[in-house]
């Protein structure tokens, strides 16, 4: 019986071709990271800025802990990640609400601007579970995000930021 799927071990042999393939080429790039050109800028959501509070300090996690916020950030354009970018993170939690300082935090990306922030869980506020993330550094335009989750048990949110250069 033929199948249009790879056996397992087609997908071992083919994968392991490929990599002898490319060392014997010098790699010719085939293991760089692609970029995505004309990157549209990600745009500001409505109630994003709800409750924001300028100057969060960053943090190492915001209080317990036991929820994940994720996400990256690049530059619109090219698709260059942005390394050392300040992202506030703020949402309404088992331990307080979305405008309590205690709420609030902020994160650096790292060098694949990727940032990562635990805190407590989010919980529904006006009948949606959601979190709020802002972008609000000089280097870049003001971007306020504010995704909502599909469900109040989730234990994580990953979002994306695509900043355009001022």
């Amino acid at each position: 019986m033929f199948s249009d799927r790879p056996t397992r071990r087609e997908v071992v042999i083919g994968g392991t071709t490929l990599v002898a393939a490319a060392l014997a080429t010098g790699a010719s790039g085939l293991f760089m990271p692609a970029r995505a050109q004309g990157l549209a800028p990600t745009p500001s959501m409505r109630g994003g800025a709800n409750n924001y509070r300028p100057g969060a300090p960053i943090v190492e996690r915001i209080g317990g802990g036991g929820f994940w916020m994720s996400g990256t950030v690049r530059r619109a354009g090219d698709g260059a990640p942005l390394q050392g970018v300040r992202i506030q993170i703020w949402a309404h939690t088992t331990e307080g609400h979305e405008r309590d300082p205690q709420s609030h935090g902020a994160t650096l990306t790292d060098a694949n601007g990727v940032f990562r922030l635990e805190m407590p869980q989010i919980v529904p506020a006006f009948g949606q579970p959601h979190g709020h993330l802002a972008y609000d550094d000089a280097a870049f335009e003001t971007v306020f995000l504010r995704p909502v989750m599909p469900s109040a048990k989730d234990t994580s949110l990953s979002t994306h930021f695509v900043l355009q250069p001022v």
